[in-house]
């Protein structure tokens, strides 16, 4: 698929003025519509443009497996319910619990898998008042 990339292909030259020759706009016409041509079969295809369902969403097969925020803030998720929803399992990578206290991005609400370092006791915590807790009794998880 030859998604358009040059924007040279679209040539009004030969167009804008009521004496322009009709021959002369020929090839620039023909050029113009394989451009339109590219757009329309670049639908759901690599490196075109997603197609929408009868719903108006992005079926899921065009959407990708993986999402990396390339920048250096965070990948954020906010819908207008206020409620992501998660309708499988979330699988996360244990830190160690001094690892988690020394991130710099510290905020009420954080969950984590926190490790005891030597990867036997991985327990889910939250941050909450300054300090990370455990979900299964709310005391406070040691930083070492």
């Amino acid at each position: 698929m030859a998604w358009p990339a040059n924007a040279n292909n679209i040539v009004t030259t030969n167009l804008d003025a009521g004496s322009d020759n009709p021959a002369s706009a020929r090839p620039n016409l023909k050029a113009a519509l394989d451009e339109i041509t590219n757009i329309i079969n670049g639908r759901a295809q690599a490196s075109g443009v997603a197609s929408l369902g009868s719903d108006t969403k992005i079926p899921n097969a065009q959407l990708p497996d993986t999402i990396i925020s390339s920048s250096s803030t965070d990948l954020t998720l906010t819908p207008n319910t206020g409620c992501v929803n998660i309708n499988s399992v979330i699988q996360m990578n244990p830190q160690t619990r001094s690892a988690l206290y020394a991130r710099s991005d510290l905020a009420d609400g954080m969950i984590a898998i926190a490790s005891d370092g030597d990867s036997t006791i991985d327990t889910p915590v939250f941050y909450a008042g300054g300090v990370w807790r455990y979900f299964s009794n709310n005391s406070e998880v040691p930083s070492s």
